[in-house]
């Protein structure tokens, strides 16, 4: 019996088989090594330190699917990191004659930071991408919805009316501010590059008169970002990462947590496009995708505790905060990605049912409507009536079953009142029309 690849997810349907998954796959993540290994030998030719066959050759060795990434994990452990044993043997494909120039002057760190990098920013263009389709799904709920009233609910209870557009269009807002996030962090994604202790001493040994030049061509060669030092101990990038994923898995999380309350069978205002199966009870149809977002929603925060913890890094290059690093930012992710993925089929196919939004409008007897009948009574009757009056008839509600605005309409002292339309609750959504407008204009 062959044993079985721990790549596939089968305990993490939340990103299995999402885009992200394919990213930051072990084959992804060493192509992402390699990536970085040729990338700092063609610099180097470039710039006169190394032979051009030297940067051809190590770019044709370059190829993870040359290479045993299973061999590669075990081997790890000797060194407590991958690059090792991967130069050995980057080295040994390479061939005697140009061997010498991989990774020449670099440091373990440097080629595992800027791979990380590299994966980060792969990860990152695709959940952009799948963000952008979850933001246009709401944008078209929140159009579409605009003036579909639906109760409010505030600690968990029926508070005044709003609509579902203004609820869709809040969902974007949160969706376009993770968005915002993750694009600047995107573009400001750094290579690293310092050598054994982060002063380039290598470098210069081996003839480079202008380190920073070198750090520059070998981040515009992977298309990150050159930073002003070098961040063995500097955590930022791994803190900015950190923070803008935690963000977005919050604000899917919030889309997931209100569909996964509204779409309660004794609820069902709206519903997932198509939910899942039970193994127990055929009848079911499950919200799995809202769940699965929910999931990640959960674990995010403390995967980001975790890379925070690890900026108290000591000295100039750190034995164990960074390599606490690895497995939570590449978790993160992974998560993340799946749940922008969920998000987008979620939103793509969610079902509104607006009639049931308005029947339960009226679960309360009219009372939904008390704030807007103090405000509207007050004149008339004096603050004091109004407010005994309206607190009489909320409890006689019940007790009569009849709705208030039945009740209103047997004072006499409000006969010249439109009662029917001051307790109609559509009619009592404030400014959410004009909210949901101008949270559209927002590209």
């Amino acid at each position: 019996m062959t044993s079985p690849d721990p790549d596939t997810g089968l305990l993490a349907p939340g990103w299995a088989g999402s885009p992200a998954a394919s990213a930051t796959a072990d084959g992804a993540y060493l192509q992402a090594l390699l990536d970085a290994e040729a990338a700092l030998t063609r610099v180097q030719a470039r710039l006169g330190l190394a032979p051009e066959g030297a940067a051809d050759r190590v770019t044709e060795a370059a190829r993870a699917d040359r290479f045993d990434v299973r061999s590669l994990a075990e081997r790890a452990r000797g060194g407590g990191n991958p690059v090792i044993p991967l130069v050995a043997d980057l080295t040994e494909a390479v061939g005697e004659v140009y061997g010498p120039y991989v990774h020449r002057g670099a440091t373990s760190q440097d080629i595992l930071d800027t791979a990380t990098m590299l994966v980060a920013a792969r990860t990152l263009d695709l959940l952009l991408a799948d963000l952008h389709r979850v933001q246009r799904a709401l944008a078209r709920l929140a159009s579409e919805h605009r003036d579909t009233a639906m109760p409010g609910r505030t600690l968990t209870q029926h508070a005044v009316p709003t609509t579902f557009g203004l609820k869709a269009a809040g969902w974007r807002a949160l969706v376009l501010d993770a968005r915002d996030r993750l694009a600047a962090v995107r573009d400001s994604l750094p290579a690293q590059l310092g050598g054994a202790a982060g002063t380039l001493a290598a470098f210069t040994v081996y003839g480079s008169e202008d380190t920073q030049a070198l750090r520059a061509a070998f981040a515009a060669e992977l298309g990150l970002r050159a930073p002003l030092l070098p961040w063995h101990t500097l955590r930022t990038p791994i803190a900015d990462l950190a923070g803008c994923l935690a963000f977005t898995a919050g604000a899917l999380g919030k889309i997931a947590a209100d569909v996964l309350v509204l779409g309660r069978t004794e609820i069902a205002e709206i519903a997932e496009g198509s939910g899942g199966g039970s193994s127990a009870m055929p009848h079911k149809a499950n919200p799995v995708r809202s769940t699965l977002i929910a999931a990640a929603a959960r674990r995010a925060p403390q995967l980001a505790a975790t890379l925070y913890g690890s900026l108290t890094a000591e000295d100039e290059r750190p034995a164990g905060a960074w390599h606490a690093e690895w497995e939570p930012l590449r978790d993160l992710l992974r998560l993340v990605g799946g749940a922008a993925r969920d998000a987008a089929e979620l939103t793509g196919g969610l079902r509104v049912h607006a009639d049931t939004m308005r029947e339960h409008l009226d679960l309360t007897h009219g009372l939904i409507v008390s704030e807007r009948l103090s405000a509207e009574l007050a004149p008339v009757l004096g603050r004091a009536r109004a407010k005994a009056l309206l607190t009489d008839l909320a409890k006689r509600t019940y007790a009569e079953d009849l709705s208030l605005g039945e009740l209103l309409a047997r004072e006499p002292e409000l006969k010249n009142i439109d009662i029917g339309s001051l307790t109609d609750p559509a009619r009592y959504t404030g400014s959410a029309g004009a909210l949901t407008d101008r949270a559209l204009e927002r590209p």
